[in-house]
């Protein structure tokens, strides 16, 4: 098997699936290009011997049975992209898993251990207002009346998309018990690797994610006539909060970040006192104590530079999800096959969330990173160097031989 060439041909004919006018990639949940690339992974999995099959929500599984045990050793990732996205965020994990298994198979036979890919129906979110439908399903955790009655910007329901495509719900969320290990190789999506000239990153940990929407309420008034001293200006009070916040965040360094990424001041216009902002924030951090001190202290100064500015805050926290650590044994593993094969690597945390993530609670799971040009993600600009796609299909290979053979 040449797995540079096999590397290259899947990465070329899936990415026509789906692809955007534009030159990017759009594969939405249950669209008719969703289903004709989860039929591509299928002919390609069945060509070099892996049984096939697809669970009730669509995520679809190819696999080698074990010799000597019905343990079973996962890797995958995501078939679906955001909108106008990029042709390796979901899909290369995809492809690499693949083509490291089909290189392994041909080089050493049957494994001991069963090899199993997973592609999952759904991480992004793109097209409805959910995510992680797929590796919810695969740990049992999906929970059927969330998505009951959610539509697309088309209107489109999601069941009636997703029974017109052939699934359904499961009857009952179960878990599997045969899965030993989980390995997921992706993109940094970050420009960490590239700056530091490295081949691989060694993720430990998933960074938690606390994000709020904030309301600040002053009161508009004539901005010719009303002096600065009179003023209850919502915008003011925003940019003391997020110059003050940025500030502190930097001070406390990696691997905290902190984010003030929407803002909307009302009423927005050049001759108007604002007299409301709404904002939001997203701070991440590996660790969860750190990410909790960190931002209940942020809501501290948020109530209290609002009662000095004469402003009310409405603080709304819509997402709290604590760090995901990586199983010791499998990150472990990794690194030995990194220092093994000679590869540049370093230890890293992600700070984007992952189907790893989810998983992570019920099964051993770690990440592989590859590096990211400029660290450019969810975007058609978004590449990463050939030879680094080898890499990373390689060391995947090596990882899987030790958990599989």
């Amino acid at each position: 098997m040449d797995l540079a060439n096999t590397l290259k041909r899947r990465i070329e004919e899936l990415s026509s699936i789906g692809n955007d006018p534009t030159g990017g990639m759009t594969r939405l949940l249950y669209t008719d290009s969703w289903k004709a690339a989860q039929n591509w992974v299928v002919e390609e999995l069945q060509s070099f011997g892996m049984e096939t099959a697809f669970d009730e929500v669509g995520n679809l599984f190819g696999r080698k049975e074990g010799s000597e045990s019905k343990k079973t050793i996962l890797s995958g990732s995501h078939i679906d992209t955001v909108v106008n996205g990029g042709t390796l965020d979901g899909q290369f994990g995809v492809i690499a898993a693949m083509t490291a298994m089909e290189y392994l198979i041909d080089t050493y036979g049957q494994p001991k251990k069963a090899l199993e890919v997973i592609s999952m129906a759904e991480e992004e979110g793109s097209r409805f207002p959910t995510v992680f439908w797929g590796s919810k399903n695969f740990v049992g955790e999906a929970i059927n009346k969330d998505v009951e009655g959610i539509v697309d910007s088309n209107g489109a329901e999601f069941v009636s998309e997703m029974r017109r495509q052939g699934f359904d719900f499961k009857e009952k969320q179960t878990r599997r018990e045969d899965i030993d290990a989980f390995v997921e190789i992706h993109i940094e999506q970050g420009n960490v690797l590239e700056n530091e000239g490295l081949q691989i990153g060694v993720v430990n940990n998933i960074a938690g994610q606390r994000r709020y929407t904030v309301v600040l309420k002053g009161q508009a008034n004539h901005a010719g006539t009303t002096p600065m001293g009179y003023r209850h200006d919502a915008v003011y009070g925003f940019a003391k909060i997020c110059h003050e916040s940025i500030e502190k965040a930097k001070a406390v360094g990696d691997p905290l970040v902190l984010t003030f990424g929407k803002v909307e001041p009302k009423p927005n216009t050049v001759n108007v006192v604002p007299g409301e902002v709404l904002f939001t924030i997203d701070c991440r951090h590996t660790d969860a104590d750190e990410l909790v001190r960190f931002t209940t202290d942020l809501e501290k100064r948020i109530e209290e530079i609002s009662q000095e500015l004469g402003l009310t805050a409405e603080v709304d926290l819509w997402m709290d999800e604590a760090p995901v650590p990586m199983n010791d044994q499998i990150v472990s593993t990794i690194e030995a096959q990194a220092k093994k094969g000679d590869y540049s690597y370093k230890m890293m945390h992600s700070g984007a969330g992952h189907d790893s993530q989810v998983i992570a609670p019920h099964y051993p799971t770690a990440m592989i990173f590859v590096p990211s040009i400029n660290g450019i993600s969810h975007n058609p600009a978004e590449e990463t160097k050939f030879e680094d796609l080898v890499e990373g299909v390689k060391i995947l290979a090596d990882t899987l031989y030790e958990l599989a053979y």
